[in-house]
């Protein structure tokens, strides 16, 4: 990419999103476009034509998308899999027809089959049942996946998908309902341990209300007192964490130095699972999650599994090897990810 090539980057407020921004700029590049969803509704296909034809972009960044922690996943599964769908089916199209040189989509490792065999390989793509609590958003990626490959083979595009393990990091979404684990359980910790400290008005602020009985009412619906913070699940799944600045570097790498060429072996007679899994290839259980932010926290109380909750899957860990062969590999490693994180919740 050239340093004035016009970018579109869409979902810059996003987790993913702000992290690509920042790396771009960085980096020197200077023509990066992005639009707000007021500005722009990409589940618009007429709008999402009309900003194509006038902008012309020459790169584009799918990072947009309907994104949510496994109770908004599995309550909102019509929002999830039509808003997801339009999104990427108007982005890619649009794409296509105004010749973007090089598009990246990104997706999710939630579109592995629930009991994939762990490490997941991307080839086990399509190899199973998906996980029921986040299928919707699943197919809608797995799709997405799909387009991008039958735009390359039918039209010569140069569209590469990457599915990112779990993020987490600055603009991170720390929402007690539709947060994924790790900021939940950031803010969580913390409120239990303001509550413990008695520090009230800090509660009150951090939970947006008139007074502490009303945050204590609140907090108490997400299983947070002063003392016990409740878990879903036994603790006993181990998930993948990736930095989102770790992320938009494994992006803006693989958009400056490769194609969707290198993502197969060349004279293969099926071309699929052309997809990149990024991650760290390592994981940790929830439990030890949780121990790893209390620790971080200072929080001295109890951490509860409430073992009448649904757990997910037991297991999902990315397989990089197709990744770091393409010449790119994580920096930042979970501990330290946390303090960062932690840092920017409590200044922000």
């Amino acid at each position: 990419m050239n340093k004035n090539a016009k970018i579109y980057l869409a979902g810059h407020r996003g987790l993913v999103g702000s992290a690509i921004y920042e790396n771009l700029k960085s980096k020197g590049y200077t023509n990066i476009v992005m639009r707000t969803h007021i500005e722009l509704d990409l589940a618009n296909q007429l709008e999402v034509a009309k900003f194509f034809s006038a902008e012309k972009p020459e790169y584009v960044f799918l990072a947009a998308a309907k994104v949510g922690g496994i109770v908004a996943n599995n309550v909102y599964r019509a929002d999830f899999i039509y808003e997801n769908m339009m999104i990427q089916n108007n982005v890619i199209h649009q794409s296509y027809l105004h010749n973007v040189k090089k598009l990246l989509f990104l997706g999710s490792t939630c579109i592995y089959p629930k009991n994939a065999p762990q490490p997941m390989k991307e080839d086990s793509l399509l190899t199973d049942t998906l996980e029921y609590t986040n299928e919707s958003y699943a197919i809608a990626k797995i799709a997405g996946i799909k387009m991008c490959e039958s735009y390359n083979l039918q039209y010569g595009t140069n569209f590469i998908s990457v599915m990112p393990t779990n993020l987490y990091g600055p603009n991170d979404n720390f929402d007690l309902e539709k947060s994924h684990v790790l900021p939940a359980l950031i803010r969580k910790i913390h409120l239990a341990k303001l509550l413990s400290e008695s520090k009230f008005e800090e509660v009150v602020k951090d939970v947006g209300v008139k007074n502490i009985e009303e945050a204590k009412a609140y907090l108490n619906t997400f299983g947070v007192v002063e003392n016990n913070v409740e878990i879903w699940g036994s603790g006993k799944p181990k998930r993948e964490f990736l930095w989102s600045e770790d992320m938009a570097d494994a992006s803006v790498f693989i958009m400056e130095n490769r194609n969707f060429s290198d993502t197969y072996v060349d004279g293969e007679k099926e071309i699929r699972n052309t997809h990149i899994n990024i991650g760290t290839g390592k994981d940790v259980s929830i439990k030890e999650l949780a121990e790893m932010i209390k620790d971080v926290v200072g929080f001295k109380g109890n951490l509860v599994f409430n073992t009448e909750k649904p757990d997910g899957t037991m297991r999902k860990l990315t397989d990089v090897t197709k990744l770091n062969g393409l010449g790119w590999k994580h920096t930042i490693e979970l501990e330290e990810g946390i303090k960062r994180l932690y840092n920017w919740y409590i200044n922000n």
